[in-house]
């Protein structure tokens, strides 16, 4: 492996353990200026590093020290690939659901442009709507 390539998934890692950690000034510190983030579901590309803060804030407002377990990553020029399982617990709002309290783990498959020492794009699949399910409620306990 280059050291490019080396590089890069460190910066990944890292970024993860400072999510994981819910530091999200230091996740910031490792986005460029005119970040982009790509999201299923939307019309085009978000930009800016406070789209990917806000969003960031929401998932650990409603679970709480959630734990992300990198299962798969590898990189290739300036991409990296991850394949990332979340585990937490429902313990705040999120997406206007109360707290309902129950276990959650659902996966995602993320891809990351980088640019000299920084993340300048994502764009990630996060299956919502199994996290969904888990929390909604209507199903039993």
């Amino acid at each position: 492996m280059d050291s490019a390539t080396a590089n890069n998934l460190a910066l990944l890692r890292t970024a993860y353990q400072q999510l994981e950690g819910g530091d999200l000034d230091a996740c910031v510190g490792l986005l460029t200026e005119d970040f982009i983030a790509n999201l299923p579901g939307l019309p085009g590309p978000l930009h800016g590093r406070e789209v990917w803060r806000l969003g960031a804030q929401a998932m650990l407002a409603g679970f709480p020290g959630i734990r992300l377990d990198i299962e798969d990553m590898f990189g290739v020029g300036d991409k990296v690939a991850v394949r990332v399982h979340f585990h937490g617990t429902h313990g705040g709002t999120f997406q206007g659901i109360e707290a309902t309290h129950r276990p959650v783990s659902f996966r995602s498959i993320e891809l990351y442009r980088i640019e000299g020492d920084r993340i300048a794009e994502e764009w990630v699949a996060p299956d919502m709507t199994s996290l969904m399910q888990q929390i909604s409620p209507s199903r039993r306990s």
